[in-house]
């Protein structure tokens, strides 16, 4: 399994169109990280009221369900950008040159053709929702925008993969060594030396 984070840079179109849509990338990432942080007090909130006064959050679960979407789907176009997803390697990890571009090429194609398949159910989906008026059980919340934080983000997910295809199409063809716009796979040693010197950054603050 790996990760990645490197992402390389130019001032080719490929490079300012992934840095213009991570931005949009981050922004969701960080409406996502917001609503996690906006449950907690509101579960805060529900576990005070009820303790204390009796009065529990009203519809507290109907609100969490809701929710759930926005900070489950929002951040998986960030992920994918950083190449932060969990995957199996052990093949590609020994692969070099075109052979690996091609192979990367490849299964960015798979996920884009079942992100879109995904993107058309989770709409049709939304849109029975959407006007059959279906609603939450306790406090009757409309499911329908929970609903479309699912087609929304896969779109974007979408997005981010036709532009990863761009870059491992790109790279094949130049035979790059180090292609912009795609995360680059690391080995376990670079793994391992980065999380070290976070660790040790993070020591050296709390000494100072």
């Amino acid at each position: 399994m790996s990760s990645s984070s490197d992402i390389l840079l130019d001032n080719s179109s490929l490079s300012k169109a992934d840095q213009l849509f991570f931005k949009l990338e981050t922004y969701l990432a960080l409406l996502g990280g917001i609503t996690i942080f906006l449950l907690v007090l509101l579960a805060v909130f529900n576990i005070l009221g009820r303790w204390f006064f009796s009065l529990p959050v009203t519809g507290y679960i109907d609100w969490v369900e809701q929710s759930m979407a926005v900070f489950a789907f929002f951040g998986i176009a960030y992920c994918q950008r950083l190449g932060g997803h969990i995957r199996m390697d052990i093949v590609v990890s020994v692969l070099k040159g075109r052979i690996l571009w091609l192979s990367e090429f490849v299964s960015t194609l798979l996920m884009l053709i079942i992100s879109l398949a995904l993107v058309y159910g989770s709409y049709l989906h939304f849109l029975r929702a959407y006007q059959n008026g279906d609603s939450s059980m306790d406090i009757s919340l409309p499911i329908w925008p929970a609903k479309l934080v699912v087609p929304f983000a896969l779109s974007v997910l979408s997005v981010r993969l036709i532009l990863q295809l761009w870059g491992y199409f790109r790279a094949f063809k130049q035979n790059a060594q180090n292609p912009v716009a795609v995360p680059l796979i690391e080995d376990a040693a670079t793994q391992a030396a980065k999380e070290a010197a976070t660790v040790s950054l993070g020591t050296e603050e709390k000494n100072l």
